[in-house]
């Protein structure tokens, strides 16, 4: 896999110090992994441009991720705010 345990911990520990390293149920490290696969999914996207099935898991993905954050936005405005900046998503 494109993401091994340790990866993992170093993305949680960027977005949210405070908090524990495995802390993986919680919307914003939710955000951030989701982010990272869109990422990786991306450039993979850019190198096989007829590979349809990877870009509707794309889609898929971008789709869970903005459910997620439009939960963060209804509960915790202050945290979607920092997150956005943090993993430089555009609004």
């Amino acid at each position: 896999m494109y993401l091994d345990a340790e990866k993992k911990k170093a993305i949680f520990k960027k977005i949210s110090p405070s908090k524990s390293a495995t802390d993986t149920g919680s919307p914003e490290c939710q955000v951030a992994l989701f982010t990272e696969r869109i990422n990786h999914l991306t450039s993979h996207l850019q190198a096989n441009k007829k590979d349809h099935s990877t870009k509707l898991g794309l889609l898929k993905l971008v789709g869970k991720r903005r459910r997620l954050l439009d939960y963060l936005t209804k509960s915790n405005l202050e945290s979607y705010r920092s997150l956005i900046a943090t993993l430089n998503i555009r609004k």
